[in-house]
C-alpha cells in the first residue's frame, strides 16, 4: 500500500470521524501493539473505543468469551477464533467495527501444519466479517510488527469500500 503507520491510522481516523463511527480491538500475538498504534494520533479517543490484549486462552475464554470448545477444536490461532475475538469485542464495546489478531509470533510455539509467523486477523462489522490468514517472516518483533500493519491496512482498504 505505501503507507507509513501514521497515515494509515489518521486515514482510518479520518474515515471514522466524518463516518461517526467506531472502532474497538482484541489483539494477541500483538501483545496491544494495534491499539498502541491507534492510539498515536491525537484525537483517536474520538472513534477508537479500546483494545482488549487477550494473550492466554483463559482470556480469551473469561473475557472475550470465546468458547473453551472452539479453541480446543480448532485452535486459538485459526480462522474460527479470530472472528470469534472480532465479534465478541465489538459485542462487548459497542463499536461499530472491530479487528482482531491471533498468532504465533515465535521463536517457539509453531508447527508443520501452524509454523511460526502464522496469524489470523479479523474485521467485523455490522455487514460483513472478513478473516484472513497471513504467514510472516522475521524474528518475533518483527512478526508481531508486520501483523499489525497488515491487519491496520485491511481494516483501512475495507473502510474504504465499506464507508461512504
Amino acid at each position: 500500500m505505501g503507507l507509513s503507520e501514521m497515515e494509515l491510522v489518521n486515514r482510518i481516523g479520518s474515515i471514522m470521524l466524518k463516518a461517526g463511527i467506531t472502532l474497538s480491538s482484541a489483539e494477541s500475538c500483538t501483545g496491544g501493539m494495534v491499539g498502541m498504534l491507534l492510539t498515536s494520533v491525537p484525537g483517536s479517543s474520538g472513534w477508537f473505543l479500546g483494545s482488549v490484549t487477550a494473550y492466554s486462552n483463559s482470556f480469551k475464554t473469561g473475557i472475550l468469551n470465546v468458547p473453551a470448545s472452539l479453541i480446543e477444536a480448532e485452535g486459538a490461532v485459526s480462522r474460527e477464533t479470530a472472528v470469534a475475538m472480532a465479534a465478541s469485542i465489538r459485542k462487548l464495546t459497542g463499536s461499530d467495527y472491530s479487528i482482531s489478531v491471533t498468532g504465533i509470533a515465535g521463536p517457539g510455539g509453531g508447527s508443520a501444519e501452524k509454523p511460526v509467523g502464522t496469524a489470523w486477523m479479523a474485521v467485523c462489522s455490522s455487514q460483513s466479517v472478513s478473516v484472513e490468514m497471513r504467514r510472516f517472516t522475521g524474528e518475533r518483533n518483527v512478526v508481531r510488527r508486520k501483523a499489525a500493519d497488515y491487519l491496520l491496512a485491511k481494516l483501512y482498504r475495507l473502510l474504504e469500500k465499506e464507508v461512504k
